[in-house]
This record gives C-alpha cells, sequence and structure tokens, in this order.
C-alpha cells in the first residue's frame, strides 16, 4: 500500500459513519471506526476482513513517515504520538504503538474549524475564564473527553477578543489558530523543543501572556507551569484526572511530603479554574459534554491549603456555589436529563454520587407527573389487628 491508498482508507473510514471520532487499526480485526462511542467494521474495496500484521505496519510506516525520531521512540519505548494531515478532509492526531509483538494504531480526527464556546454549549464558567489575568487553568478528564476541543474554544474566544502573544507547546499540534487578534505561535513535542519542562522553560523567554501546555506530565512541568502562573502569565493545560478534588490531590503528590505546605499555598494562590469533563450518550445519537466546575474563593482557597475536611469538601463547595458559576457533575447531569438531552440510565451511570442524582431524577420526573417507582398494588390491611395479651 502507498501513500494514495492509504489516504483513501482514511476517507473512506471517515466517511463511514455519522460522528466518527476514531479510527483503529489493528491485526486481526477489520478496519474500525468509533462513532458516537461504539466501535463499528467499515466495509473498503479491495475487501480487508483481518488487518495482517503486514498491513498494520504498512500503514504505520507511512504514518510516520520516514520521521527518524518517531521510529526511534517507536522501537525504545513501544509507542509514538504524531499528527497526520489528510488533504482537504482531516487532521489527525495518531499514537502508534506495539502489541504482541505487531503494529496498531489509533487516530483521533481533529476538528479542522475551531468551534465556539456557543457552538459547544459550554457553561457560563467558560466566559468568565478570558477574563483572567494570571494563574492556572485546568482542564481535566479521560482520554478522548474533548478537553482539547473545549480548550481550543477557549483560545479562540481570547483570539477574537485580544490583541495578545499566546505560546502553545503540544504533542501533537491540533488547532491550527489563525491570527485573529492575538499572535498565536503553536510548538509541536519532537519537532520544536524535546520535552514539555523544557519548552515551558523557554516559553518564559517569549514574552507570551498566555501559555498553552498540552499536558501536565511530570512535576517538573508542574513546577514550571506554577512558577509561570506566579509570574503573571496566565497558564492552561490539562490533567487526566475526574475532578477537581483528585486533581489537587495528584498535583500535591507529585511533590515530596514535606513539600505538602508549601505547594498547597502556591496552588491556593494560582489556581483559577478546574473544570473536569465527560462525554455522556445523548438521546438521538452523538454525545454530550458534562462539566464539573470548581472556581476559586476564599471556600476553595481554605481546602486547598488544609484539605477536604467534612462540611468542606470540594464536592459541597461546588454544589453551594452555583450561583458563581461552579457545579458538580451531578448537579449538571440532573439539568441536562431535565432537558431531555439525556437518559435516566445514563445519568445514573456517569454520577459521581449516585443518590444525590436519583433524588434529582425522582424530582423531575414529579414535575412531568411520571412515576418515580414500579412498585404498584400497595394497600392498607384493613383485616389486621393487634392482638392484645391476656
Amino acid at each position: 500500500m502507498r501513500k494514495p491508498e492509504i489516504d483513501s482508507m482514511l476517507t473512506t473510514m471517515l466517511d463511514s459513519h455519522d460522528n466518527v471520532s476514531d479510527l483503529n487499526i489493528t491485526v486481526n480485526r477489520p478496519l474500525q471506526v468509533e462513532a458516537s462511542g461504539e466501535l463499528v467494521s467499515v466495509p473498503v474495496t479491495p475487501v480487508i476482513e483481518d488487518l495482517t500484521p503486514f498491513q498494520t505496519e504498512v500503514f504505520a510506516l507511512n504514518l510516520i513517515n520516514a520521521d527518524r525520531r518517531l521510529s526511534q521512540m517507536l522501537i525504545e519505548h513501544g509507542s509514538c504520538d504524531s499528527s497526520y494531515f489528510l488533504v482537504g478532509r482531516a487532521r489527525l492526531r495518531v499514537n502508534t504503538f506495539s502489541q504482541r509483538g505487531n503494529y496498531s494504531i489509533v487516530m483521533r480526527k481533529l476538528e479542522t474549524k475551531i468551534p465556539t464556546l456557543a457552538e459547544l454549549q459550554l457553561p457560563e464558567a467558560f466566559k468568565k475564564m478570558p477574563r483572567e489575568k494570571n494563574g492556572l487553568i485546568l482542564v481535566t478528564g479521560a482520554t478522548g473527553s474533548g478537553k482539547s476541543t473545549s480548550l481550543a474554544a477557549l483560545l479562540r474566544e481570547i483570539n477574537e477578543n485580544k490583541s495578545i502573544h499566546v505560546v502553545t507547546l503540544e504533542d501533537p499540534v491540533e488547532f491550527v489558530h489563525s491570527n485573529i487578534r492575538a499572535t498565536f505561535n503553536q510548538r509541536e513535542l519532537g519537532t520544536d523543543f524535546d520535552t514539555f519542562a523544557n519548552g515551558l522553560r523557554a516559553a518564559l523567554r517569549q514574552a507570551p501572556k498566555i501559555i498553552l501546555v498540552g499536558e501536565m506530565r511530570d512535576r517538573e512541568t508542574v513546577e514550571l507551569g506554577l512558577k509561570a502562573s506566579e509570574t503573571g502569565h496566565l497558564v492552561l493545560s490539562t490533567l487526566h484526572t475526574v475532578d477537581a478534588g483528585q486533581t489537587i490531590n495528584r498535583i500535591v503528590g507529585m511533590f515530596d511530603q514535606e513539600e505538602e505546605k508549601q505547594i498547597r499555598q502556591r496552588l491556593a494562590d494560582t489556581i483559577r479554574w478546574i473544570v473536569g469533563q465527560r462525554l455522556l450518550p445523548k438521546v438521538g445519537g452523538g454525545r454530550l459534554a458534562i462539566h464539573d466546575i470548581l472556581g476559586n474563593n476564599l471556600r476553595t482557597k481554605e481546602s486547598i491549603l488544609m484539605g477536604e475536611a467534612e462540611g468542606k469538601t470540594f464536592y459541597e463547595i461546588q454544589e453551594a456555589s452555583e450561583p458563581f458559576g461552579m457545579q458538580t457533575f451531578d448537579q449538571a447531569i440532573i439539568r441536562a436529563y431535565a432537558g431531555g438531552l439525556i437518559e435516566a440510565e445514563s445519568a445514573e451511570l456517569y454520577a459521581t454520587r449516585k443518590a444525590v442524582v436519583q433524588r434529582g431524577i425522582d424530582k423531575v420526573k414529579q414535575t412531568r407527573g411520571e412515576k418515580t417507582t414500579d412498585i404498584e398494588g400497595l394497600a392498607v390491611d384493613t383485616g389486621y389487628r393487634t392482638v392484645k395479651k391476656r
């Protein structure tokens, strides 16, 4: 297979279903795509029923495109990240990896058009974030939950309204930002810098107002991100954590025990927003982004400094601070259910505290005049009498 044939197959895969998010190429499986959260096969001509090790290796070599650094990473570390541009169709984020001695490839489709906050229907808190002058904004969630897309929309909002210098450090560059009012310099790991820590260290000398770090992967990157946010920069980044509380604990856990007090003080001073994101199955197909949002106020600072305690958990702070743009996943899930966007089963499955969501669902059902239980036929036993002892 040559590059034109590879491109033709990738195009067929992208066009095979609605809402395609990922392309999967695995030995002993047909070509597959993830559409609306489900993995489905893609028929191609000539027919490929099950991919052979040779075919997946040819795919891998074409996607790596003889890049010496990527080839070395794949051999030494067993996987490598890259990007691939399908002319006139899409950009793809590519992860090539070894499994049981064979190569597999998973590609994430990247939108060529950067969405707006309104198009993504992001919460009101996202409109407050561009007003921050410095500090740390973290978007967290599992791989494939849309963190990069939300950050891209946030940067577009800044790009359309502020004349500033923005430096991004990415692995790989996912969304290409045109210069509207802001000036963007987008740097790619491996091509433009060797590690996030070194790229961030260099960014401090490049006079940006905003720095996007693709991922806070290690202690050194976190340390430099905190330093940048303390010296007047607004730092945006991502972490693979499920909610605000776990995010704080993950960062604190990267440092030695004797440094805990100092790192908590620094986080309390620099954290501006922590946003968790999950994608839930949407009624009628597709997926819906649900957000867990923690802002910085006196109660938040106290909990970061002292740690969570009874009555002072991040969950309770978010729950009580809804008028200020904060919210828990559970509050967002109940609103989505009330709006008819998700099913009750999905709401309970993705809930942080199932009992809270179940009560919320029951209240929504009551307002709709629906049943809240399947138990029927109960009646008072009028024939029951208490027998008095003699």
